[in-house]
């Protein structure tokens, strides 16, 4: 799933701005956007002549990328307000164009108060939903107990009777007022009263209150599978059983309270991160329930937002698995763009918005896991921070005969300098397409740092000085993968010698040097 909630074209928020008339980097030479942070913000003010296309060309790249990122069965959410919910409507079928795509529209009463307009109060903004045609894409919202329409479980009237389906004649079980399962079909001679009492265990039947033998509505070997849509309700010294649609379709306005962007959006914000400079983040629970409802058959979902701002999304989606038990990801993406210096975050020592994002994530982890959480779940909130950078290895522009002999030893090393073990770590995973998300145990082994990625998928040593003893050490364990730094060892014998060493001690390892 990809959620995303861009900056909204209001001509006050600041867009990354793009020209389909020129390359990016011709583009960033000419607005003077070029500097060490990458691609700045830059404001859309409405007095732009292409105030409408400036923010769509923004957007058109991004979600190209994102329906490539998708998965098959994968759904996008974007949130929007009414300035440019038309005109990304319309980009959205332009991308996500023919009969294999859906695209469904939510109204999200995010503001009850009101945004007073000249004309018209705004109290909603728009949920645009795209996901795979002919799929159940969207899963169904649990309806409160108050609000169901309850009935019996056991038939009445015509072709009601234990005689008209004899495999609908089985006991419920119910305990402390709880459903906590079903019993065998009866055998014709067996005749129990309403309510059989076993220990705390009470066995109910379907016999009505003038003691006729009925039927339930569904035969044994189906009600597993309606369970959650029944209930117990005492009556007198025993229960009826009752059945009610306790779920249902999701409605196209969604108007909770809990969807007050100010109340569970600023306040929650400001309640973790005091004076965070956000005035107007999503509420937890408007970005909450859409990833409940796209996840609902996926514990293990992986959520995608590019418009991380505040971590939101992340937020929602640990507090989702803390409720149900999941083990959903979440890949945020945000752009360093720098606080200003006389704003209220900055001068609390945060200087980009993805420090915000980051802290925000951390605090929202520790209230989480302080809270009611699913006994399933495995209580994770942890999370990896990882930055694009430019490569690791050195640039060479010369050509081979602008070379001198004296220029060689400078090519010795060929990691730029200031790079950390991890830099090289993360590159080399990225390069082998491992797992950035697999467990990373750091270790000490014949003196040097060494790290070993998921056990034994990957070993690597980027120190200097590495012994012979130290790739037998290595090879004894037998990993998957190992890497070295390229001018790591401690003599050329040594380098030599490598693969030999796991030829010998290793043979499945794949070895490489960087």
């Amino acid at each position: 799933m990809i959620y995303i909630d861009p900056p909204y074209n209001t001509g006050r928020n600041l867009i990354y701005k793009n020209d389909f008339s020129e390359t990016t980097a011709e583009f960033l030479e000419r607005s003077g956007q070029l500097g060490d942070e990458g691609g700045k913000l830059v404001a859309n003010p409405e007095t732009s002549g292409r105030f409408h296309s400036d923010w769509l060309s923004m957007m058109f790249q991004r979600l190209r990328v994102a329906k490539k990122l998708l998965a098959k069965d994968g759904v996008l959410v974007c949130a929007i307000d009414e300035n440019e919910f038309g005109t990304l409507s319309v980009l959205l079928k332009e991308i996500f164009s023919g009969s294999a795509w859906e695209h469904a529209y939510v109204t999200v009463v995010h503001n009850p108060r009101g945004q007073q307009g000249a004309n018209f109060s705004y109290v909603n903004e728009y949920l645009i939903f795209v996901f795979p045609s002919g799929t159940k894409a969207i899963g169904d919202r649990k309806i409160d107990d108050e609000d169901v329409s309850w009935s019996q479980f056991r038939n009445w009237g015509g072709e009601s009777e234990r005689t008209d389906a004899k495999n609908c004649f089985y006991p419920v079980l119910v305990k402390d007022g709880k459903i906590v399962g079903f019993g065998d079909v009866c055998p014709d001679d067996f005749h129990p009263k309403q309510t059989e009492w076993n220990s705390d265990i009470a066995y109910v039947y379907p016999i009505d209150n003038v003691g006729i033998e009925r039927k339930w509505r569904y035969a044994r070997q189906s009600v597993d599978g309606i369970s959650t849509m029944l209930r117990a309700k005492r009556s007198g010294s025993g229960y009826q059983i009752e059945i009610g649609k306790t779920f249902g379709l999701y409605k196209s306005v969604w108007t909770d309270k809990r969807y007050d962007s100010n109340e569970y959006g600023t306040k929650l914000v400001n309640s973790l991160i005091e004076g965070s400079g956000f005035t107007f983040p999503k509420s937890l629970w408007a970005v909450y329930d859409p990833i409940a409802a796209v996840t609902w058959n996926d514990p293990k979902a992986i959520v995608m937002d590019f418009f991380a701002g505040s971590g939101t999304t992340a937020h929602a989606v640990m507090q989702l698995n803390a409720d149900d038990g999941g083990n959903r990801q979440f890949i945020m993406v945000q752009v360093p763009a720098p606080i200003d210096a006389d704003l209220p975050p900055f001068k609390r020592g945060f200087t980009t918005i993805a420090e915000i994002s980051k802290e925000r994530i951390r605090r929202a982890g520790k209230k989480i896991l302080a809270g009611a959480c699913h006994t399933d779940w495995n209580r994770d909130v942890g999370f990896r921070v990882l930055k694009v950078d430019t490569s690791n290895m050195q640039d060479v522009y010369y050509r081979p005969d602008q070379i001198d002999q004296k220029d060689l030893l400078a090519a010795v090393d060929n990691i730029k300098p200031g790079r950390s073990p991890e830099d090289l770590l993360f590159q080399v995973l990225v390069d082998w397409g491992v797992d950035l998300t697999l467990p990373i145990k750091r270790e000490t082994v014949q003196g040097k740092t060494v790290f070993f990625v998921d056990g034994n998928a990957l070993a690597a040593c980027f120190d200097t000085g590495v012994t012979e003893a130290l790739v037998k050490e290595l090879a004894g364990r037998e990993p998957l993968r190992a890497v070295f730094r390229d001018n790591g060892f401690v003599s050329d014998a040594v380098k030599i010698n490598v693969e030999q060493v796991f030829r010998q001690v290793s043979p499945g390892t794949d070895v490489k040097s960087i």
